[in-house]
């Protein structure tokens, strides 16, 4: 009886353990690329190039001739 009982306790502590693992590489990986996923499309009024920034940004200026733009909305 107290050799199933220590299993039982050892296998819900590795349970917690993986658990608490997954847990925080999920959360740490979702924050890392958090940033990177959002992006603002933007089209240049003066070179016609597309381009896109990190972030929300309701400005941005085109990499190719200076311009500053606004961001397209669909």
């Amino acid at each position: 009886m107290a050799l199933q009982v220590v299993a039982l306790v050892y296998c819900l502590i590795l349970a917690a353990l993986f658990l608490g693992i997954w847990l925080y590489y999920d959360h740490r990986d979702h924050a890392r690329f958090e940033i990177e996923r959002r992006k603002t499309t933007f089209r240049c009024a003066r070179c016609g190039k597309l381009y896109a920034a990190q972030g929300v940004l309701d400005l941005g200026t085109c990499p190719h001739c200076g311009q500053e733009n606004a961001r397209l909305q669909f």
